[in-house]
This record gives structure tokens, sequence and C-alpha cells, in this order.
């Protein structure tokens, strides 16, 4: 057995490719159109697992976009997705100066999450030891839910 990929249902592709690629950091690696079913299908990689992506068709995220008009609820009672970052104090100013809220900062300077635009949790852990509690990261305060 091995793992393949998650997938989500975005409302807005635009804006969840935005999200995922441009302030996250995601590459797309393969996008299916089907007209027939009404649907897009995009495939994204993290950096560090592009080749992998890209020979094994994993791991990877697939961004499933209905054409025709859904709302979508539910998506904490998805869980969450998980990727690991070399430095979390860095990876998280990144998305703050990109305007992306950190519901749970990295007081611990291992874990830290923020939610996609269609409200999926997504958990953000330091590679390797967790990192020494810094300043504003330790005194910041959780915002939403995550």
């Amino acid at each position: 057995m091995r793992y393949l990929h998650t997938m989500v249902r975005v409302k807005d592709l635009t804006a969840s490719l935005h999200f995922y690629c441009a302030q996250l950091g995601l590459q797309e690696t393969q996008r299916i159109e089907n007209e027939a079913g009404r649907y897009t299908l995009v495939y994204l990689n993290a950096p560090g697992d592009a080749e992998q992506a890209k020979s094994n068709h994993s791991p990877l995220l697939e961004l499933t976009y209905n054409w025709d008009t859904e709302d979508y609820t539910g998506g904490r009672n998805f869980g969450h997705l998980a990727f690991e970052v070399d430095n979390i104090y860095s990876f998280c100013q990144d998305l703050l100066d990109k305007g992306i809220i950190i519901n749970r900062p990295p007081r611990d300077g291992y874990m830290a999450f923020i939610r996609s635009p269609d409200e999926i949790s997504i958990e953000l852990l330091q590679k390797g030891n967790r990192l020494p509690p810094a300043e504003p990261w330790a005194s910041m305060q959780s915002t939403g839910s995550w």
C-alpha cells in the first residue's frame, strides 16, 4: 500500500490555486478538465516532493472543482492536511506577510494551523526538532477555529 493523494472540493478554483500555490508554495503537477462530468481536477505537490510526484504520481493534493454551483460545508469535519516545513517561524511569517491568518500560531516552535479559502484546516509542522520559543509567536493568541 502507498499513499496517493488527498482530495478536497473547492468552490473557487482561482482563489484556491492562489492560496495553495502563490501563498502556500505548492506546485501544479497535472490538470484534468472533464466537460462531460462538468469538473476540473488539479493535482498539486509540495516542492520537496516534486520528483516523487512526477515519477510516482504521489504524494499529491487533488483540488476538485465542480463547475456547477454547490456550497460545501463541514470543512473542519474533513480533518486537516499536514505539511512539514524547514523553519516554522519564517514560514508562518511569510504567510502573514501574504495576508494569511495564522489560526494557531507556532507557540511551541513545532506546530501551526491555517485554513484554506474553503475552510480546510492545514497543519504546518517543524521539520526535525521543535524550535526554541520565540516572539511574536510565543505570546500570540489563536484566532478563530483550526
